[in-house]
């Protein structure tokens, strides 16, 4: 949390009660229909444009899945097709090798050790290859409808420092912070916000803090350059 404020700031203490609710109210306003902006039917397609998507944007993701998801259609093909095959479907969402590894790795995992079917828990789903927390909240949350954490990318531990809800660029720890401190019941929504204000409002370098409704609210406003 942010312990020295700005002399500009006026607002709530960040991370209070009454902050919090605040800026979720906000942003439930500003966008109610928020949502992940991977394209997927099911949990095994979701989870393949998760593990595409790192270095690499959904629009990129979505391009390539387009095609992708109507070749390989189960886990099993996935599992069996080459590592040079794959990686040519993939290229252009960068880092293809690895992704490509991990893809093929994780399907033969699937297979092997939870009967082809995507594992609905934490504890299973960061065994597979290539899948960390965010991954795994990300399949939990959109998929199953399961809420164990809060999904960190790039621009909810941005805005979240912002808010002086953390100070922590470990993802991880961000996102312990953040559970701490939102209730339950705002998890899954709360990140799908924040990325949507963080892709229109809060951008990374000279955010756009003259159109932003949540000034008020934030510590850092005006301040970022």
């Amino acid at each position: 949390m942010n312990e020295v404020l700005p002399p500009t700031y006026k607002g709530p203490p960040p991370g209070s009660p009454e902050q919090v609710t605040a800026i979720i109210a906000e942003l439930r306003r500003l966008y109610p229909d928020a949502k992940t902006s991977l394209n997927f039917s099911n949990p095994l397609e979701l989870l393949v444009a998760t593990l595409l998507s790192a270095q690499s944007t959904d629009v990129r993701v979505n391009i390539v899945t387009a095609d992708l998801f109507k070749k390989y259609r189960r886990v099993e093909d996935y599992a069996t097709v080459s590592q040079e095959e794959l990686e040519k479907d993939i290229q252009s969402t960068g880092f293809y090798h690895n992704k490509a590894k991990n893809l093929r790795a994780t399907a033969q995992r699937i297979i092997t050790n939870y009967g082809g079917e995507v594992p609905r828990t934490m504890e299973d789903l960061v065994t597979l290859p290539g899948v960390a927390r965010k991954t795994a909240n990300v399949v939990l949350g959109n998929a199953f409808g399961i809420v164990e954490g809060i999904v960190v990318d790039t621009h909810v531990g941005r805005l979240a420092r912002r808010f002086g809800w953390t100070t922590s660029e470990d993802p991880v720890k961000v996102e312990q912070d953040l559970m701490r401190i939102i209730p339950r019941k705002d998890w899954l929504d709360l990140s799908h916000m924040m990325i949507y204000h963080g892709r229109a409002i809060c951008i990374a370098r000279k955010p756009l803090c003259a159109q932003c409704p949540l000034v008020p609210l934030c510590p850092s406003a005006f301040l970022v350059s």
